[in-house]
């Protein structure tokens, strides 16, 4: 009885410390649990924000330049000829037979002008040469018959020889009276006002009964003195297509260019024209040269002063690299590209630029075709800075998925303008 005893007190003895014991190992177990989930929700946290550092960005490559540019610009429409006619005499106009658009032909009569001052004076010329042939014919005859004496004590050799000369005189008034009588009637014919040549009248100024001055000689477009201008005729079977071409372009300049150009009365029609010569000098206000280019009017469908939009298509190098403008950084050291290596880390190389092709520019050093480079990096880029590259959104952010080769990143066909989207760099 007393050992049955002795192992149920010993029992009670060792229960509590068994309970005590397992308790401290469930609560031991409940720390380390609790250590470990901390431990492992710090590691995620810095994991998760070591990943949200790293900026997301967007990589494309460079493509091959388009085999063609186009550049528009704006030109003006002029005749190839146009004279603004003047008259030579004043007087009063008795009529005029022409008006606005009428084609006319070198010669034509466009008007007349009554001038009696002027009639008045070529008749005065026309017998002042009667008077001075006739005192011609008689001092003519006096010196023959005073040479005829010459020799004989009637008349000395000086009388002689001054009665030659006096006929010698009379003939140089002669010579002189037939010239004023030859410009008198030059300006007759002054009184009719012609065409210079085949055109169409396109302005008529002036009218019945207007009193017109003289305008004195050639004058300029904008007359001279008091002369007003009358009439002014222009040849439009070939135009004058004058167009400011910038610095930038003055390039493409070489003779036998070609040019397309649209004129707003007449939509969806296109006309064609080819540079005659540039003025070889660049206007300093304006930095472009002025190039002047020819195009056929036998249809006289071109009118002079009409504004043009010029189009110039022209070859550009096809192994030029170009990137998008906005892919560009400028920097202190220059204009750079942020290119992303293998590791994904950002490289800060320096470029040299080449032609603006309009949303593209040209890279003609600095770059290979297997970079890649962010496509619009920001002004913070840092030279080793971790990115990751993610794909755009269609329809949000620009098409920028990398080629897997050079190939892949070309333009399709031939002919490309100027205005290359960033997209066509995206795999075909």
């Amino acid at each position: 009885m007393n050992v049955v005893n002795r192992e149920v007190a010993d029992t009670r003895r060792i229960r509590p410390k068994l309970f005590a014991l397992i308790a401290a190992v469930v609560l031991g177990g409940l720390v380390v649990h609790g250590i470990v989930e901390r431990h492992d929700n710090v590691t995620d946290l810095k994991t998760l924000s070591d990943d949200e550092s790293v900026p997301q960005v967007q990589v494309m490559m460079p493509t091959p330049g388009p085999a063609t540019r186009a550049i528009t610009l704006p030109g003006n429409i002029k005749a190839w000829y146009t004279a603004p006619i003047y008259a030579q005499v004043s007087g009063y106009v008795h009529k005029w037979y022409v008006d606005y658009g009428a084609f006319v032909k070198a010669g034509t009569v466009l008007a007349t002008i009554d001038a009696p001052t002027v009639d008045q004076q070529y008749q005065t010329a026309a017998a002042d040469l009667q008077v001075a042939k006739t005192n011609s014919t008689l001092a003519d005859v006096t010196a023959q018959r005073w040479k005829s004496l010459a020799g004989t004590e009637a008349v000395s050799q000086e009388e002689v020889d001054v009665k030659v000369a006096a006929a010698a005189a009379m003939k140089a008034q002669v010579v002189a009276a037939d010239h004023e009588v030859a410009r008198y009637g030059a300006l007759e014919q002054f009184k009719n006002i012609v065409a210079p040549f085949d055109g169409v009248v396109t302005s008529r100024d002036t009218d019945i009964g207007n009193y017109v001055n003289a305008a004195g000689g050639d004058v300029s477009a904008r007359g001279a003195g008091t002369a007003d201008e009358m009439f002014s005729v222009a040849d439009i079977h070939e135009m004058r297509l004058f167009v400011g071409v910038p610095q930038d372009y003055a390039d493409m300049l070489k003779p036998g260019l070609q040019a397309t150009f649209t004129l707003a009365q007449y939509p969806g029609r296109e006309f064609k024209a080819t540079l005659l010569t540039t003025a070889n000098a660049f206007n300093p206000q304006t930095r472009t040269v002025v190039a002047e280019l020819v195009a056929q009017n036998p249809d006289h469908l071109l009118w002079p002063g009409s504004y043009a939009t010029v189009k110039f298509v022209v070859p550009t190098d096809h192994n030029v690299l170009v990137v998008p403008e906005q892919a560009l950084l400028f920097r202190d050291q220059g204009m750079q590209l942020a290119i992303v290596d293998s590791d994904n880390r950002v490289h800060l190389q320096d470029v040299k630029l080449g032609l603006n092709l309009g949303q593209n520019v040209q890279v003609l050093t600095g770059l290979h075709p297997t970079d890649r480079f962010l496509v619009n990096p920001s002004a913070g880029t840092l030279e080793g800075e971790k990115v990751q590259i993610v794909n755009g959104v269609p329809g949000v952010a620009p098409q920028t998925a990398v080629p897997t080769s050079v190939s892949e990143s070309a333009h399709p066909g031939g002919d490309q303008q100027d205005k290359v989207a960033v997209a066509e760099s995206e795999p075909k």
